[in-house]
């Protein structure tokens, strides 16, 4: 059940969310290794990334055994390796495929985004089209989410670099969130070549890196566009607790680690705020934590009941969270679909189905998710 706080726009999730009944689990693809990514393609083929490195394609629902040649050289450790992908939205014309990796070494790495054409199973053209900066020691908290908005732009979401006793310049670097001037622990803007849109919030500002959207972040892994209200979302791992589902808007400060439900992985608060005066508000709270990583909006092209609502996976929680929301964006209920495994990633297929990816280190899967005996059709 959901308890919303007088005056706030936030939702906290306080005891056991229940259980979507006869929601139908059907296993499409398995036998991958840490499955992070996915991105449809226009004849209903599928791309998958492989955290360690490779790029996989599902033609006519069967998973070629070739990884995709092409990738450039990353660094696969810890929570780093290759991410998310994403194809341009005239890819049938232009085959771009978009796809966030790391590169360097365990002092001193990065999240880049790269741009190539996928040719006859193989990526041509490779470009770099973006260097989050600065580099960063360690291996944990990249991010690293794609969206292609409707105007063309491209959101890139970027962790904040890790948990103490990780520093930067002597400082704990979750800092960084808060630092203009740096990539991390923030939301970026980019044009389809990796340039910086002329109306990025921050781009005239002395010091600031010109590709900040939005700031004060810890670590999303979930992105989705809510077509109908023009909406942006995303979902946030907190650490002890505190994970957050915003609503995005350019130029946002979403707190962390200055205003923030987690606490410290060790007990303690990480602050003292819940809330305060220019900083924005998450729609809900999940504590304790669920790790989400994956959103999708439900469109209800297959299952009219989901239309509007959100759809944010589990890493602990092993589930689907139903997020059904309010025209004006407030969280009016949450419930579960179970899925049994952590899931990684979370989109709307082609037939207008739900299919989520489960993160394990040798079976992970491509697995559909409907109501059973729904019959369900537009």
């Amino acid at each position: 059940m959901l308890g919303v706080a007088p005056g706030c726009s936030w939702a906290r999730q306080e005891s056991t969310v229940a259980e979507e009944p006869g929601v139908r689990r059907t296993v499409l693809v398995r036998g991958l290794e840490h499955p992070w990514g996915l991105a449809w393609l226009p004849d209903g083929d599928l791309l998958i990334t492989e955290r360690p490195g490779r790029l996989r394609l599902v033609r006519q629902g069967v998973l070629d055994p070739r990884p995709i040649a092409g990738l450039p050289p990353l660094l696969a450790m810890g929570q780093g390796g290759l991410l998310d992908v994403a194809v341009h939205p005239s890819f049938a014309s232009n085959q771009l495929v978009y796809f966030t990796y790391v590169a360097g070494d365990a002092a001193a790495n990065q999240t880049q985004v790269g741009r190539a054409r996928l040719l006859d199973h193989r990526l041509e053209e490779l470009s770099v089209i973006h260097r989050v900066k600065p580099p960063k020691p360690g291996g944990q908290h990249f991010g690293s989410r794609l969206l292609f908005l409707p105007d063309g732009t491209l959101l890139v979401s970027v962790g904040d670099g890790g948990n103490p006793p990780i520093q930067m310049e002597g400082k704990a670097i979750r800092l960084q969130a808060q630092n203009k001037a740096s990539g991390l622990g923030k939301i970026l803007r980019l044009n389809d070549d990796g340039s910086i849109p002329g109306d990025n919030p921050f781009r005239l500002d002395p010091g600031a890196d010109p590709a900040v959207w939005s700031l004060g972040h810890r670590n999303i892994q979930g992105l989705a566009f809510d077509p109908l209200q023009q909406r942006i979302w995303a979902s946030e791992h907190g650490a002890r607790g505190g994970d957050e589902l915003n609503q995005l808007v350019a130029g946002g400060n979403y707190g962390w680690p200055v205003v923030t439900h987690s606490r410290e992985y060790f007990g303690p608060e990480i602050s003292s705020l819940r809330s305060a005066p220019g900083y924005e508000d998450p729609r809900l709270v999940w504590t304790p934590a669920i790790a989400p990583s994956g959103l999708a909006m439900g469109s209800g092209r297959a299952v009219r009941a989901w239309k509007g609502d959100l759809f944010a996976g589990g890493l602990v929680s092993r589930d689907v969270r139903r997020i059904q929301l309010s025209p004006s964006g407030e969280v009016l209920e949450q419930s579960s679909l179970a899925v049994g495994a952590r899931v990684r990633a979370v989109s709307e297929g082609p037939d207008g189905h739900l299919h989520v990816l489960t993160d394990e280190a040798s079976d992970g899967a491509l697995i559909r998710l409907e109501p059973a005996g729904s019959g369900s059709t537009p």
